[in-house]
């Protein structure tokens, strides 16, 4: 998911649990840090002196994470940014589990190890970029080509799905995914993605997007996004997302996530040579607006490949202004948020979590897809299925 605007908080700040001191840009943040993190030092002593007559078994005072072992009580706290927090909605998150490891024998994207969790690479191609890549037949065809990575992503998507159920906790949907990308030798992208702590986002009900999975049970009723990027040996991202109904969802909940559906695969239906990018934005547009739904305008579908976000950006609203003219070879997402009441959209403490600001119910569905001579190739479907098909016992748990 690409995001048009976004305030940068200093991640360290997040990490230590004290309020965050927010950044206007990445140069601004490079700028300023070695006088800002004199904050940290300060922060640090303070923590150690508190921490010195604990016992070793305490949970990690950063504020928004704590040990699986930790009591049930310990484990649903509020994180310390939402104690005082104004929700539009009705969920509430978490505490969530430790930052899980990669081995250091997969392949990692350059922002894994990153401090802030910056990809050089994508700050590269924003400064110098002019064109929509156009991918080869042995980048997408080789054996941890494109496809690959999309394929690795169809699996784990499949796998997590599968494990969705009341009482289930999205800490457990993270372990789940996050082991069956390394098992596939792939790396989870959203990793440490400008800090993203988990390797899926998980958005429940009011949750837009980008929602950070924690110790809190998934419910029955519940509406589940699950949103997988999987980087493979070859340096390919693949990225896709659906929603789930948890047991027993209202009628109202079902429109939603049908209409979502639908969105997207109307959306689809345009891709083909010669198709404008701002030209999808109508035909969600139209579909949502037919089932009395809004179209979330703050974050878009984005270029894929070898960069987890690149050109084209590709929003969902109708009458948008996106640039750029499909070929055959471009490689990008479509994903378009819908929600059941207004359009706009607000983030939690935690600088990821986007809500709808009605606190109403949000649904979502992504596929990566490729522009083809003829069409388009969903690189994300399910095999056997080169065209959208609603069948809604496959999401439903």
């Amino acid at each position: 998911t690409n995001v048009t605007t976004q305030r940068l908080a200093c991640p360290k700040c997040i990490q230590l649990g004290i309020t965050p001191t927010y950044f206007c840009s990445q140069g601004c943040f490079k700028t300023n840090y070695s006088n800002h993190k004199q904050v940290h030092s300060l922060a640090k002593q303070i923590l150690a002196a508190s921490n010195s007559a604990s016992h070793r078994k305490t949970p990690p005072r950063d504020g928004v994470s704590c040990d699986p072992s930790a009591s049930a009580e310990q484990r649903l706290k509020l994180p310390i940014w939402a104690q005082n927090y104004d929700f539009t909605g009705t969920l509430r998150p978490a505490l969530y589990s430790p930052r899980r490891t990669v081995p250091s024998s997969i392949r990692k994207p350059d922002y894994a190890n990153h401090i802030s969790g910056v990809s050089d690479s994508e700050q590269r191609d924003r400064a110098s970029n002019t064109t929509i890549r156009v991918y080869t037949s042995e980048e997408l065809d080789g054996e941890t080509g494109l496809r690959h990575a999309c394929r690795m992503g169809r699996e784990v998507l499949d796998i997590a799905g599968k494990a969705l159920r009341p009482g289930v906790t999205t800490d457990e949907i993270d372990r789940i995914v996050h082991e069956a990308t390394v098992e596939r030798q792939c790396y989870p992208s959203p990793l440490n993605y400008y800090n993203f702590p988990k390797s899926v986002c998980t958005s429940i009900n009011e949750v837009i997007c980008h929602g950070i999975p924690d110790y809190r049970e998934i419910q029955d009723g519940d509406i589940v996004n699950i949103d997988v990027t999987t980087y493979n040996a070859g340096g390919y991202h693949g990225d896709l997302n659906e929603t789930f109904c948890v047991g027993k969802v209202d009628s109202e909940g079902k429109h939603l996530v049908q209409t979502a559906f639908q969105c997207l695969s109307a959306a689809l239906e345009r891709v083909k040579p010669g198709t404008l990018y701002r030209d999808l934005g109508t035909s969600i547009h139209k579909v949502a607006s037919a089932n009395k739904c809004s179209v979330v305008r703050t974050y878009c579908g984005h270029g894929i490949g070898s960069l987890f976000h690149t050109a084209p950006n590709v929003p969902h609203y109708h009458k948008n202004k996106a640039k750029g003219t499909m070929k055959v070879g471009h490689v990008f997402t479509v994903e378009p948020m819908i929600n059941l009441g207004v359009p706009g959209d607000s983030t939690w403490g935690d600088n990821w979590t986007a809500v709808t600001t009605d606190g109403k119910r949000s649904a979502q569905f992504e596929h990566t897809v490729l522009v083809t001579e003829n069409g388009y190739e969903i690189l994300t479907g399910r095999e056997g299925e080169p065209v959208m098909e609603w069948k809604p016992e496959l999401i439903t748990r």
